[in-house]
């Protein structure tokens, strides 16, 4: 008889031991029975351990998944650093299957890009340093120097990923790539089918998918050498998972690249200042079109001013394309009554609701509860409800009323929900069909349009004033991503909304995004990352009265470790969602082990700890 340790998928248990008579190799996947569940569990062999004294349950079946040592060793990793049980960190990973032999045939690319003298430097750079920063402006031809780092990696034979923000996986990016790369490039995403999904696995085991353009999850598939990781966008937000294990996917590339010796290349035009710090990088600054950029600054109250509206119309006289940015989806997120005050809330969550015309309805952006649009006030049953901040879809409908003429397109989640919606409306606004696209930080990604003469950016300043130390760099990277849209041939112009000028011209005209990083780092040096550690623990239930005593409890521990320092503590700026009460608990230290070792001892099951928070 046979015993292992076994490892749950998708489960905060702990690891159990199961009994075969079968010998199973470490890295099987497994299906087990787990207490009272009619279905049976996902599990992974971790070890073979001898017999032990209880009484053991047999392994019910062998599947023919394995995930290898490198897999094991990683999740072992997320385990520890993002403080997550074994098997919830193994569940990131697509298995290997032993029954796909890998074919291995070698193919020679051939990309016939011509690098320029700065991208042929660039290039050089990024091989020497194995792990680099390539810190380019938009309209720098980054992607060129990507496509010939992939280009050298797969002729050698060997694999390579292509991480991007999911929305910047655009049917450009696919062209471009498929151009080189042919059948040997598959893009993956939350959008992709499920069947298309399990055609690119197939390849990606016989050896026929080489390259991965992909988001996040596209790092954890079962490639058989991975050579090469390059992060596009690195500074992107998306990179953090937002559900358990909450791992940033660009921190794990760093990781992996040393820890394998693969080379890395995190490539941006507005670099975050922890890859700044960090990595050696090169600046890449000229541009292969030459762009004259004008900014001006509009401090209206009223989202569309007259001299926004004057802009746009004075730029579709002119047959060129406008985009309008701003960060809030749906109507209005806000309904206000005039006579008491108050927000309508959700009944789940302590957040006010947002106004979706379209479907009659109110809708809460956390919980996803929606209800009918109230005639009048919930709290008083007499006010009238008034509504505050401007979302996509409000700001849609006026442009229709004021240029009933012209075609405006919305381009946010609400209204891109698939990947043939996505091609769709980039293939029509690319031919000229649309002349008005309103969006949210979807607008930002990556897309290269010639005809777009006009960035209006509006509520940017509801981004300059989050609860984050990041706040600034967010909302100036996000403000030079958008402006990076317009005129990307010939003149452009970009008009921004905002009541802090002084903050956005310096930083816009006076002086390098080099600068501003340089300036962040001095402000946080002693105080926040990347000099050091920061984590917050949520801790939730749908009892107050109870998660409060637990928060208490912790706090009072925490405190006790001279190592780490409580930075504070309390109602989550969302106090209930979903129906429960939430507390937390801001950490930080100098010291990463004796931060890991304090997150590690807390074992409430009403706590969720986020490592490496931004917030």
């Amino acid at each position: 008889m046979n015993y292992y340790e076994v490892a749950f998928l998708k489960s905060p248990l702990s690891p159990l031991t199961y009994q075969s008579e079968d010998s199973l190799e470490i890295g099987q996947k497994v299906l087990v029975t787990l207490g009272r569940r009619k279905k049976l569990t996902e599990a992974v062999i971790l070890k073979s351990v001898g017999k032990p004294e209880f009484k053991c349950v047999f392994i019910d079946e062998a599947t023919t998944f394995f995930y290898d040592g490198k897999m094991l060793e990683i999740a072992s990793f997320i385990s520890q650093y993002y403080v997550c049980s074994l098997g919830e960190a193994l569940s990131v990973y697509t298995p290997f299957d032993k029954t796909i032999s890998n074919m291995n045939e070698s193919q020679e690319f051939i990309s016939n890009i011509e690098l320029s003298k700065e991208q042929e430097k660039a290039y050089h750079f990024c091989e020497d340093k194995k792990q680099a920063l390539l810190f380019a402006n938009t309209g720098s031809g980054k992607t060129e120097i990507y496509i010939k780092t992939i280009e050298k990696v797969l002729n050698q034979g060997s694999n390579a990923v292509l991480l991007m923000p999911e929305i910047s996986l655009t049917p450009q990016m696919q062209k471009r790539l498929e151009v080189v790369f042919a059948d040997a490039v598959a893009i993956w995403h939350s959008k992709v089918t499920k069947k298309k999904k399990e055609a690119i696995l197939d390849g990606i085991y016989k050896g026929t998918v080489k390259l991965v353009a992909g988001a996040r999850s596209a790092l954890f598939l079962p490639f058989s050498d991975l050579k090469l990781i390059i992060v596009d966008e690195e500074h992107d937000e998306s990179y953090k998972s937002d559900s358990k294990p909450r791992y940033n996917a660009k921190d794990l590339s760093l990781y992996i690249s040393k820890k394998y010796d693969l080379q890395l290349i995190l490539g941006s035009a507005t670099a975050s200042s922890a890859s700044f710090m960090k990595l050696p990088f090169y600046r890449l600054k000229e541009t292969f079109f030459e762009t004259k950029k004008s900014i001006d600054f509009d401090d209206s109250s009223q989202e569309l001013s007259p001299k926004i509206i004057n802009r746009i119309s004075k730029t579709l006289n002119n047959g060129n394309q406008v985009i309008v940015f701003l960060p809030t989806r749906a109507n209005f997120k806000y309904q206000i009554c005039t006579s008491c005050g108050k927000s309508v809330q959700c009944p789940y969550c302590s957040v006010s609701m947002s106004l979706h015309k379209n479907d009659l309805a109110l809708k809460c952006h956390y919980c996803g509860y929606a209800q009918q649009i109230p005639e009048t006030c919930p709290s008083c049953n007499n006010g009238i409800i008034h509504n505050l901040r401007v979302g996509t879809a409000e700001i849609e409908t006026q442009l229709n009323e004021l240029f009933p003429n012209k075609v405006i397109k919305r381009f946010d989640r609400d209204e891109i929900k698939t990947d043939t919606k996505l091609k769709a409306v980039l293939n029509d606004f690319n031919k000229n069909k649309i002349d008005i696209l309103v969006g949210t930080q979807m607008l930002s990604k990556g897309h290269d349009y010639h005809n777009v003469k006009l960035a209006v950016v509006l509520g940017i300043d509801s981004v300059l004033n989050m609860n984050s130390y990041k706040a600034r760099e967010r909302a100036l990277s996000l403000l030079i991503q958008i402006a990076g849209r317009s005129g990307r041939k010939g003149e452009g112009e970009v008009i921004i909304q905002t009541q802090n000028e002084d903050f956005f011209d310096y930083y816009l005209k006076e002086c390098d995004y080099q600068e501003f990083l340089e300036s962040e780092l001095e402000f946080r040096e002693g105080l926040y990352p990347p000099y050091l550690k920061m984590a917050k623990v949520i801790f939730a239930h749908t009892n107050g009265l109870k998660v409060k005593d637990e928060l208490d409890k912790y706090v009072y521990i925490l405190k006790q470790n001279k190592d780490i320092e409580v930075v504070g503590f309390g109602q989550c700026a969302i106090f209930k969602m979903a129906n429960k009460f939430r507390y937390e608990i801001v950490l930080r230290s100098q010291n990463v082990k004796a931060l890991l070792i304090a997150l590690h001892s807390i074992t409430s099951d009403m706590a969720s700890i986020d490592m490496d928070t931004t917030y």
